[in-house]
């Protein structure tokens, strides 16, 4: 591995940048996940950063059972975020849809429509484990960055 592979392996996993998206939570992991940028639990000193743009991002954070109304946006911000990306499922409902199962405006869990890379379960969840789950993801991020670098250089 190269200098420079190395340093992108050890940035990917040690600095994540985040997007969040809500696609039709109730709010609560929403706020568990700000509570995260808290001075409390202070994700920025451990290198997590929130993005305002799926363009910058690394990590795709979405929380919710996605809605009709919300499916679009999910997709697009998806589809924003560069390669190699990592998609973690903040609660219950982005795995089960939860309490709003069987809604008319729910159109499913978030698996059914991209891939999840890690789940993080409860209703809602600890901040602890946000935090334990974007550190999943960015070594999953990290992993795949490897791999890719690897296909791209000749065999020997």
């Amino acid at each position: 591995m190269s200098l420079l592979q190395d340093l992108l392996h050890k940035a990917r996993v040690k600095s994540p940048r985040i997007f969040h998206i809500n696609s039709g939570s109730c709010n609560g992991c929403d706020i568990e996940l700000i509570t995260c940028l808290s001075p409390r639990y202070d994700v920025e000193q451990l290198g997590i950063h929130l993005e305002a743009s799926p363009r910058h991002a690394d990590i795709l954070c979405i929380t919710g059972p996605v809605t009709r109304n919300t499916l679009e946006a999910v997709m697009n911000a998806y589809a924003q975020v560069c390669e190699p990306k990592a998609v973690v499922a903040i609660g219950s409902c982005g795995a089960t849809c939860n309490v709003f199962a069987g809604s008319p405006s729910v159109v499913g869990p978030l698996n059914k429509y991209i891939p999840v890379d890690v789940y993080v379960p409860g209703c809602p969840p600890h901040p602890d484990a946000i935090i334990d789950g974007i550190f999943q993801a960015a070594q999953i991020l990290a992993d795949r960055g490897v791999r890719e670098e690897a296909k791209g250089q000749p065999q020997k």
